[in-house]
């Protein structure tokens, strides 16, 4: 009997023992996107939690957890304070704030290639992109050299490995000034996410994907695309659709996840790893009063940066430069997919600067509203933040109509690239296909003759192809001018009203319907 006991003991010890992984580790992954320089809590109308307020949460976990805190693009560009030291104030704030990675985004390229990769060389965690690739090869060189290091490994406390890899979307080509990006060229995303996963997931525990590429539905490479076709990714940390993601998105067993934007919230992964194998992740969004909680005073190093650097740019930023008699909106739905007051209102600026037969702007230029009362020149940097000019070139009518076409192409959707006008009016169908909805333009009085050249003032990032007007590329340049802030601020003081007639886009079929409901 005693034997038979012994034995059964002894089988269910060894069942035990097999039970039990021999090792078993958890990681949290800190995740942000899209801050577009939103470093103050406040920001954004008082929706941005704020650097210091971020770091303290994370740096409050990581006193007990093993982490990381990964960044997905569009960090260093966005708000005027950053924006007139070309980024340069970033470096000093991320650096004591204790980010571990992040990738560039194509915002982040706004200042120029040079001046992203001079940022990065200065920050004290790698900045990761497998995909951007310099487009001459070095003398003595068989391969192009890639400007940021394409992944870095983790060896953690736990003894867990992570590979961490960057990706950059393609669609930077337009979607910064592409002056800002002739230097380099982006890789195939899914070939260079394959050859990481082949190179990382042999000597790693964990393999984790950071990308600026989005779930937009008009994007043709998404990070979904990356998770169904590449395996051996565990986890995703998107950005660039301003997408918020509260619990992830599973797909081909790759978790993606995503904050939205601005820092609004902070993202939270959690994985666990046992025998050396993922066993389980779980996505979460640490909002703005549960932070508060975890960690109540926003971080001291941070902060103290951060009062240096305000201090720094108050005299230049808080500068009035004009007046304003009423508010025009920048309603991010509004500007990129119907007609804006605050549109066309910069429309009639660049026209009467330029004294263009048309002029125009795209939406996603206009970042901020424009306020009532004293403008500084703070206010005028935040509404258009990406440093752009204003150029006049010469372009043919049926040129117009195809810029006409390609602006209206994703409505009822938000496009960066939709334009308000001035010395133009046309009517268009959205229930029509792409490139079929446009008709009775006019320009002044006129309709649209396609054979006659028209001159057209707007700004600089799409004459050189921004937002895909490919077609404005390499027209004859007639007239260059100041920055668009500066542009409109001496429109403003040379004694215009501030707003502008509506009525210049003619909404046909079931949407104008809505839009007539939604403006009222």
């Amino acid at each position: 009997m005693k034997r038979r006991l012994a034995a059964g003991f002894s089988f269910v010890l060894v069942l035990l023992l097999f039970a039990v992984p021999a090792f078993a580790a958890e990681v949290t992954f800190y995740h942000t996107n899209d801050i577009h320089a939103r470093v103050e809590a406040g920001d954004d109308y008082g929706k941005s939690v704020g650097l210091a307020e971020i770091a303290a949460v994370v740096k409050e976990g990581k006193k007990h957890k093993t982490a990381l805190w990964l960044d997905a693009g569009d960090l260093i560009h966005g708000m005027p304070r950053i924006n007139i030291t070309k980024g340069e104030a970033m470096v000093p704030i991320l650096n004591e704030a204790g980010m571990d990675v992040t990738v560039p985004g194509n915002h982040d390229f706004n200042y120029g290639f040079a001046q992203l990769h001079k940022i990065s060389k200065e920050f004290k965690f790698p900045v990761l992109s497998a995909n951007i690739a310099m487009k001459e090869t070095p003398e003595g060189q068989t391969e192009r050299a890639l400007p940021f290091r394409p992944y870095e490994i983790f060896k953690l406390k736990n003894g867990v490995t992570v590979g961490v890899f960057g990706l950059t979307t393609p669609e930077t080509q337009y979607k910064t000034n592409p002056k800002n990006v002739t230097e380099v060229e982006f890789l195939d995303p899914v070939k260079c996410a394959r050859a990481m996963v082949s190179m990382l997931r042999p000597s790693c525990d964990i393999v984790v994907a950071v990308m600026h590429m989005g779930v937009d539905l008009g994007s043709e490479i998404k990070s979904e695309t990356i998770a169904r076709e590449v395996p051996g990714i565990d986890v995703i940390v998107d950005g660039h659709s301003h997408t918020r993601l509260p619990e992830g998105e599973l797909v081909n067993q790759t978790l993606i996840v995503q904050t939205g934007w601005h820092d609004y919230c902070l993202g939270e992964v959690t994985v666990k790893v046992e025998d050396h194998k993922v066993v389980s992740k779980k996505a979460r969004l640490i909002e703005a009063e549960e932070m508060k909680k975890i960690a109540p005073q926003p971080d001291k190093a941070v902060t103290d940066t951060l009062k240096r650097l305000n201090a720094e740019s108050d005299k230049l930023m808080n500068e009035v430069v004009a007046h304003s008699g009423r508010e025009l909106t920048a309603e991010r739905d509004i500007v990129r997919s119907r007609e804006a007051e605050l549109g066309n209102f910069y429309a009639d600026a660049f026209r009467a600067t330029a004294k263009t037969d048309i002029a125009a702007i795209n939406g996603g230029c206009l970042r901020e509203k424009l306020p009532k009362g004293d403008v500084t020149r703070g206010n005028l940097m935040e509404i258009t933040p990406f440093g752009n000019t204003l150029k006049a070139i010469r372009i043919k009518g049926a040129v117009v109509r195809a810029m006409v076409e390609h602006s209206v192409s994703q409505v009822p959707g938000n496009f960066g690239g939709f334009l308000d006008f001035s010395g133009l009016t046309f009517s268009f169908d959205p229930s029509k296909a792409p490139g079929e909805r446009v008709q009775d333009i006019l320009v002044g009085e006129e309709p649209l003759d396609p054979m006659k050249d028209y001159t057209f003032a707007t700004v600089d990032y799409l004459c050189d192809g921004g937002d895909d007007y490919s077609m404005l590329v390499g027209a004859p340049v007639v007239g260059e001018f100041d920055t668009v802030e500066s542009v409109v601020a001496d429109y403003m003081n040379s004694g215009a009203e501030v707003g502008a007639d509506m009525g210049r886009i003619t909404v046909l079929g079931k949407e104008a319907a809505t839009d007539s409901k939604e403006a009222a």
